[in-house]
């Protein structure tokens, strides 16, 4: 990619988010960490340069999210990449599934996309180049039980991501979602540990038996192979590939 761009990218205090940014931070870009905690690895980068800035923000506000966009360019003047990663989960059987926490899913995972894309497009449209990364799960593909709201915020992010791309193409700007199994994250690292305490069996076994039961190669993906491919998809040799759905899930959705 030619640099310097700026990279805003939600989410990323910790797990997936944060190893994006690191690396985005290594390959020369500024970086815009948002996310409601600071991280802890901000420090580190900020002592090297001045090309970080965390910005505290609470993605089921509109207003925060017009907010971000708007501290960013002010910061730095453009905003070249914008990575969609913020999200949590719920696990709850339909008829039981509460309407206030469907309602905050589908607003910090598919409503805050959407502003944050319409208030950077303009800029990205001005400057002919622009690239809109969405942080999807197998979930945009596929269900499992009890996860409702995810599934649904997940699956409506790919629509995004396909009008989006459609609009942007003939200002190069390009917009794919990246569709990862279980990541090694801190999230679901507690999510193995609660399982493992409620079936009476080691983490090792839940992560065997369960979190990886369907995967092909029987391994947990890492974050950096995660940011690989977020690195990749902003390049300049990836200005083609764009409307996409980018699956790494050790071929989980194979089946």
């Amino acid at each position: 990619m030619s640099l310097p761009r700026t990279a805003l990218i939600t989410g990323a205090a910790s797990g997936i988010g944060a190893e994006i940014a690191q690396t985005l931070f290594r390959e020369g870009c500024h970086v815009v960490i948002a996310d409601r905690n600071e991280p802890d690895y901000l420090a580190s980068l900020s002592a090297e340069d001045q090309r970080t800035r965390f910005i505290s923000i609470d993605l089921s506000q509109a207003a925060d999210c017009q907010s971000l966009v708007e501290q960013t360019m002010k910061e730095f003047g453009s905003i070249d990449i914008l990575v969609n990663n913020a999200g949590f989960q719920h696990v709850a059987p339909l008829e039981e599934f509460p309407e206030s926490v469907w309602e905050n899913m589908l607003q910090v995972m598919l409503t805050a996309p959407f502003l944050l894309t319409k208030y950077v497009l303009p800029g990205m449209k001005q400057q002919g180049w622009g690239r809109v990364i969405n942080m999807g799960s197998i979930h945009s593909q596929v269900a499992s039980l009890n996860k409702a709201g995810y599934i649904a915020a997940k699956h409506g992010l790919v629509g995004l991501t396909k009008s989006t791309a459609l609009e942007g193409g003939p200002f190069q700007i390009t917009a794919n979602v990246i569709c990862p199994a279980y990541v090694r994250t801190p999230l679901v690292e507690q999510q193995i540990a609660a399982q493992a305490e409620a079936l009476g069996i080691s983490s090792e076994q839940v992560e065997s038996q369960v979190f990886l039961k369907a995967s092909a190669t029987g391994k947990m993906i890492e974050p950096a192979e995660v940011a690989a491919m977020v690195s990749y998809l902003c390049s300049d040799q990836a200005k083609s590939i764009t409307g996409a759905c980018w699956t790494v899930d050790g071929g989980w959705t194979a089946q």
